[in-house]
């Protein structure tokens, strides 16, 4: 039995995605923040953890990339995870003004509030604002969650499909102390910071094509350390064990401050 750790309650999306991913044999254990998630990884409580790094209709998600950048974990892993949203509750639409769900949720649905003219509340967890309403126990008040999530805690859905795009997936990276070995089908993500000097990410760039290795994303965060600086995570083509690959990851270090290989893994498809 394989132990995975994932941030929220029983049926929210983290647990799904984690289910998906390992397919049979596995036990998912919640905890409150993406912090505590990691950290039971650290300790060999759980020997996975799933943590969502990106949404296609909202971006990335700055915590998680935060702590990517701390954590002494490898990504060993990465799955793309459809996301339905329902509103539920106990009330009929009409009646609903105020709506609990987790910051990233309430964006991606936020059409569907605004049209309806719903104040938001923000909570840790989809699948914990589900267990927030059928406490409240009130009409007027209702949540974005799954419907697996719905079923779970015995709630009523009011309405299905109610994100502002329907081709709505999330990005979830798998976690652990292990490494996995070439598939022909890989995929490297970094962390790098540079010189604050022109040219200087220029430079770090012209290495893929130089190699013709395909760049599939880079993002910026601020270091927290000083003011307008940033660290870049990068995403590309390739496993880190590739001659060709660990050349050009040779040349980039030469370019940068600080450089840190978070793993190399499978690349995963939209299902």
């Amino acid at each position: 039995m394989i132990n995975v750790s994932f941030q929220g309650e029983r049926g929210a999306y983290s647990e799904a995605a984690a289910k998906s991913f390992f397919k049979n044999g596995i036990k998912t254990i919640p905890l409150t923040t993406f912090a505590e998630i990691l950290d039971n990884t650290s300790k060999d409580i759980t020997e996975y953890s799933i943590l969502p790094v990106e949404n296609s209709l909202e971006g990335s998600v700055g915590e998680s990339y935060d702590l990517l950048y701390s954590t002494n974990l490898n990504a060993t892993g990465e799955i793309y995870h459809r996301i339905e949203h329902c509103l539920i509750g106990f009330g009929r639409i009409e009646e609903i003004d105020t709506v609990y769900s987790h910051p990233q949720a309430l964006g991606q649905c936020r059409n569907f509030i605004e049209k309806n003219n719903i104040k938001t509340i923000p909570t840790y967890d989809t699948a914990g604002s589900v267990k927030i309403i059928q406490k409240l126990n009130e009409k007027k008040c209702a949540c974005i969650a799954s419907k697996e999530a719905a079923s779970i805690y015995n709630m009523p859905i009011i309405a299905e499909n109610i994100a502002n795009n329907l081709n709505n997936y999330t990005r979830f990276l798998i976690l652990s102390k292990k490494e996995v070995l070439e598939t022909g089908n890989d995929k490297t993500s970094i962390i790098f910071s540079i010189k604050h000097e022109p040219g200087s990410l220029y430079r770090i760039i012209e290495n893929f094509n130089k190699n013709n290795i395909n760049l599939t994303k880079i993002e910026s965060r601020p270091t927290k350390a000083n003011t307008w600086e940033y660290n870049f995570y990068v995403d590309f083509e390739g496993h880190q064990k590739d001659t060709k690959v660990l050349e050009m990851l040779n040349k980039i270090e030469e370019e940068t401050l600080f450089i840190k290989i978070l793993g190399s893994y499978p690349s995963a498809k939209l299902n």
